[in-house]
């Protein structure tokens, strides 16, 4: 199946002024992603994972060209249309991909509460998204933001699109976002942690909507998430980040039930269990991520890896297929690791 989003050696850097913060000290980059690559075919369900401050979200920014203007992105980001053929996002201009972003490609945002303007009533945000990529009237996009605050189950739509988002609650506010990037019918959704500020009850619906949401319309979606757990729970493959590279892919079974790269490994055993020994401290993986400023040339993982050798720290290893459709970033993976 054709990729609907192709993303090639995707690179995202941020000046860093020197440690005298004067205007003649030297200045250093930030590595917020490093040669990030990975595909989408369309209907498909990808899990981004990593904990926090590995690159997911400004990963998902960069797709989505909102990245602050001192960043520096390079790479090739690739959507494809009806013809298959692909446009590369990264270059187009500004007006191109302003016609692009909330249309065809959409992004439920972190956190509801900053992304929701709030002194705008709910229901004109979601009509806002309407009358900038389509013509006709006001009431015409009022009535398609109340429909979409419909179908994402938000009970006595036509009255709460006048509510303002303080008068919300967080699992209803996250709905308001859903409806507002579902509302113009993206063909690829991206959802940054939509469920991390949600009680485990409201988590479990907005997967459920999430899920009926992608059966009805025939979404492809980016699923973010540091959360292992929820992200099994609606992925087909899974994409693990860290400290802004991708260290390993491949679908989910394989990740969850074969993991090959150490930390994907760690991660893992670090997930309790009903049969986690409670007498016991939990699993952890020893020492700390690097620094943005100070990440190794080599692999990022190889100052808290139990198996690395001298090249881990040498090069920056590429991703290498363990099996069929399965791939690590470890030069050490093929027989090696027990």
């Amino acid at each position: 199946m054709a990729a609907l989003l192709d993303v090639r050696h995707l690179t995202v850097e941020f000046p860093r002024q020197g440690r005298a913060g004067t205007d003649n000290s030297p200045a250093q980059k930030l590595l917020a992603v490093r040669d990030l690559s990975f595909n989408i075919s369309a209907g498909e369900v990808l899990g981004l994972v990593g904990e926090s401050g590995s690159g997911k979200s400004v990963a998902s920014l960069a797709l989505m060209r909102l990245l602050p203007p001192q960043a520096r992105a390079s790479g090739e980001i690739f959507l494809s249309n009806e013809s298959h053929s692909g446009r590369e996002l990264l270059s187009l201009p500004d007006e191109e991909m302003r016609g692009l972003r909330g249309s065809r490609i959409a992004m439920i945002f972190q956190e509801p509460m900053t992304a929701l303007n709030p002194v705008m009533r709910v229901g004109d945000q979601v009509a806002e998204a309407v009358l900038v990529h389509a013509k006709g009237s006001k009431s015409e996009a009022w009535s398609r933001a109340v429909a979409a605050m419909r179908e994402v189950a938000i009970a006595d739509a036509e009255r709460r699109a006048r509510d303002f988002p303080y008068q919300l609650s967080g699992g209803m506010r996250q709905r308001v976002l859903i409806a507002m990037a579902i509302v113009n019918r993206p063909q690829l959704l991206i959802a940054d942690e939509p469920t991390t500020a949600l009680d485990v009850t409201i988590q479990a619906q907005i997967l459920e909507l999430l899920a009926e949401l992608r059966s009805k319309f025939g979404l492809t979606m980016l699923f973010i998430s540091h959360d292992l757990a929820v992200v099994s729970q609606v992925v087909d493959r899974v994409a693990v980040m860290y400290a802004g590279s991708l260290v390993e892919m491949g679908s989910k079974h394989a990740i969850f039930q074969s993991p090959a790269h150490p930390y994907t490994r760690g991660l893992l055993k670090a997930v309790p269990t009903l049969r986690t020994d409670r007498s016991r401290p939990l699993e952890t993986i020893e020492g700390t991520v690097p620094a943005l400023h100070a990440v190794p040339v080599g692999c990022p993982f190889e100052s808290r890896c139990g198996y690395r050798v001298v090249p881990c720290a040498q090069e920056f290893p590429p991703l290498v297929e363990v099996s069929p459709q399965h791939w690590a970033r470890c030069p050490v993976v093929n027989g090696v690791i027990a």
